[in-house]
């Protein structure tokens, strides 16, 4: 296989959706005021796509090392597992993702402040940290906590502040379905991969709680989502564009049903779903926001 479509596989395309979201509400809650720089939120969404790509390798590495992906994966492929790449070029390319994506960032650092070093360093260890480490995040059951805070607040509020200079409740709100709906993919990858993960020894909620949690979990993200545009309508002064996200939800309700019946490699397409989900719902809060 070319070598270049081998790493372009093994930073997982279809999770860099997940690193756009944030970026892209929280510049429309700034261009809605009317304080914006596209350009530093331009910088702020390369940064925050490397930090995924450098949180993908990390993984990919970690989980093949630990035993987490086999042979029997029912996921998609891993360029570990599959011996595309060695451990050693895999290091060297989580090693680059960071340096870069800390590098750029020192560039926000002098437009914004020290706040947002304090942000980018925070959101590089915990990249790393999410299955690297002797408390590796994704084995203890907080890869949920820290993919909500870190895609939803972390993401969208910093974004905003990069453009602001400062943080709202509006902002605080509107991360909510951003952290949510990223959320809700890893939760359909930990339904899916319940079994084997109990049998590597990786602790996720879904392993902990059990599959009817996490469906509840899901469902549960789902709802909170769709409530922010009402919410945010009620309380602050919007227009109805507010609830175009609504537009999703044939989306949301046949997720709930690939869940309900599917298992295995069938929820393969639910995993997909659930992150255009995210992109979509992203996008048309973004317009809502700015109309």
């Amino acid at each position: 296989m070319n070598k270049t479509l081998i790493w372009i596989l093994a930073a997982r395309p279809k999770t860099l959706l997940a690193a756009f979201v944030p970026v892209i509400v929280g510049t429309s809650l700034a261009v809605a005021e009317g304080s914006y720089n596209l350009f530093v939120s331009s910088v702020a969404l390369i940064c925050s796509i490397l930090i995924q790509i450098g949180t993908n390798f990390t993984n990919d590495l970690y989980d093949h090392l630990k035993g987490a992906d086999t042979k029997e994966r029912v996921g998609p492929k891993r360029a570990l597992n599959e011996g595309w790449v060695t451990v050693a070029q895999m290091k060297v390319a989580i090693y680059l993702s960071f340096l870069l994506s800390f590098l750029m960032g020192l560039y926000l650092v002098y437009y914004a402040g020290p706040f947002i070093l304090l942000i980018g360093i925070l959101s590089i260890i915990s990249g790393f940290m999410y299955t690297a480490g002797p408390f590796p995040l994704a084995y203890n059951g907080l890869g949920d906590l820290f993919v909500f805070l870190f895609f939803g607040f972390v993401g969208t509020v910093g974004t905003y502040f990069i453009n602001t200079g400062y943080i709202s409740s509006q902002a605080l709100i509107s991360a909510i379905p951003v952290g949510a709906l990223v959320t809700n993919i890893l939760v359909v990858n930990n339904y899916r991969d319940i079994e084997q993960d109990k049998m590597a020894g990786k602790q996720t909620l879904a392993v902990l709680l059990g599959k009817n949690f996490a469906f509840v979990e899901y469902c549960t993200l789902l709802a909170s989502s769709f409530a922010v545009p009402l919410i945010m309508y009620i309380y602050y002064d919007l227009t109805y564009w507010i609830f175009l996200p609504y537009l999703t939800l044939p989306f949301a309700y046949k997720l709930i049903i690939m869940l309900l019946n599917y298992k295995g490699t069938e929820l393969n397409p639910a995993l997909e779903l659930s992150a255009k989900l995210s992109a979509l719902f992203g996008l048309l809060f973004s317009l809502g926001l700015c109309l």
